[in-house]
């Protein structure tokens, strides 16, 4: 186990919640928030997605939107649940949205089955949803595809209607670097060892597969340890840690109680039950004094090189802004990291 890493990249992951009625209107607060990060000099700006749900289902649209209202803030998902994509038109959007972001997509993809009951997956997915690959073999044609393989022996012409266009030997757009850039959401050893052999970036998270441990942060840390001790990059390869985190430094009185409320009501599930297969780790919250001693005492943060701050799902716009705020100005410089300068480019 190596020794605490310093902290690299500050960022946020945002649900992007809408109501029914309104959609528009959270699209745009979460744009508006994505630009307000970038004014406070954070690193990223990250999205969940979520399908049949008030979230964004198309990360790659949204991100694309985000980039026209960005400079230099870096765009990911956390993470894009594959099962849900045609490889090809994945590998499709993702390289246009990297284009138009000028380099700065960060996508986060998983696999594993359709998180639905069985009739909404069949009405959603087709009845021929169960032989669907959630293996990591999808993953690995989508990588395939980002990464310029042939698809085709050669550029050729196509006649179309008396017109002539050309097809390519690749799936276009092709955006050289974003291969680079991929991670992948891991939270069990598994995971985090294929990870790391295949040479990408790994995401984690408060939730993880127990692997025999009955404590989280073991548990994470030791996932986190397996990632790099099989990654070509070493000890150099990046991992980056979500977590809840509510500062109460500058926070109204109102805040304080719906922030205690919330990490009341989730505590419950973060107790160990013998046996159990998953393991959660408490939100945490506090002062800034309390906050930065906490994340410098946790294995897992110990072993990350970035932070994501996870934005809780039902908090409005100026909780959240708050959140941002005291990570920006105070949490963050506490711990090390420094905001970025809004003329430093993200490449």
């Amino acid at each position: 186990m190596s020794a605490r890493r310093p902290l690299s990249k500050l960022g946020f992951l945002h649900i992007v919640p809408f109501t029914r009625d309104d959609p528009a209107r959270g699209l745009q607060e979460a744009l508006r928030l994505f630009e307000y990060g970038e004014e406070l000099g954070l690193d990223g700006g990250w999205i969940r997605t979520r399908h049949v749900q008030y979230g964004v289902p198309s990360a790659a649209v949204f991100l694309a939107a985000a980039a026209q209202r960005t400079r230099r803030l870096e765009l990911g998902t956390a993470v894009i649940p594959t099962v849900y994509e045609s490889p090809l038109r994945l590998a499709e959007d993702l390289g246009l949205a990297d284009l138009l972001s000028d380099g700065r997509l960060q996508p986060g993809l998983s696999v594993g089955p359709a998180k639905h009951s069985d009739q909404v997956a069949e009405n959603i997915l087709g009845p021929g949803w169960r032989e669907e690959d959630i293996s990591y073999g999808r993953l690995e044609r989508i990588l395939g595809f980002i990464r310029g393989v042939q698809v085709d022996e050669t550029e050729r012409e196509i006649g179309l209607g008396g017109a002539v266009e050309m097809s390519s030997d690749r799936v276009e757009p092709h955006s050289e670097g974003l291969a680079s850039r991929i991670w992948y959401g891991g939270g069990s050893l598994r995971s985090a060892e294929w990870a790391g052999r295949t040479g990408l970036k790994l995401l984690v998270s408060n939730i993880c597969s127990a692997d025999g441990f009955t404590e989280f942060e073991l548990a994470q840390r030791a996932q986190i340890d397996r990632f790099r001790e099989h990654h070509p990059a070493g000890e150099r390869a990046v991992v980056s840690k979500g977590h809840v985190i509510l500062p109460t430094d500058n926070a109204t009185a109102q805040q304080r109680e719906k922030f205690e409320a919330y990490v009341e009501a989730r505590t419950p599930r973060t107790r160990y039950a013998e046996g159990a297969r998953t393991l959660i780790a408490r939100d945490i919250i506090g002062s800034t004094e309390e906050i930065v001693e906490r994340i410098r005492q946790d294995l897992g943060f110990q072993g990350a090189d970035e932070i994501l701050i996870e934005l809780p799902f039902q908090f409005d716009d100026a909780d959240v802004r708050h959140i941002v705020r005291e990570f920006a100005e105070n949490i963050g410089p506490a711990l090390g990291w420094s905001p970025a300068s809004q003329s430093q480019a993200v490449k």
